[in-house]
């Protein structure tokens, strides 16, 4: 997966290949998850970290885009 994370300055960082993030004290972090694992926990890998502050948006951007036949109908 890709984030892609906008500054309070207005520019904007890429950060792929991570599986979430979440929010240590005054950083927010990006990681990987552990091999065979779903959730972030101790095994997951930190790849990249931002001071929350900073930070006006983030947008997640899937790999696989979801194609029509995956949607279902009402």
């Amino acid at each position: 997966m890709t984030f892609e994370v906008t500054l309070r300055d207005r520019t904007t960082e890429t950060i792929d290949g991570v599986d979430g993030y979440q929010q240590e004290g005054q950083m927010t972090t990006f990681f990987q998850h552990g091999s065979g694992r779903r959730a972030l926990d101790a095994w997951s890998t930190r790849v990249a970290s931002v001071r929350t502050a900073e930070i006006l948006v983030v947008r997640r951007h899937d790999t696989e885009p979801v194609g029509v036949r995956d949607l279902r109908s009402a």
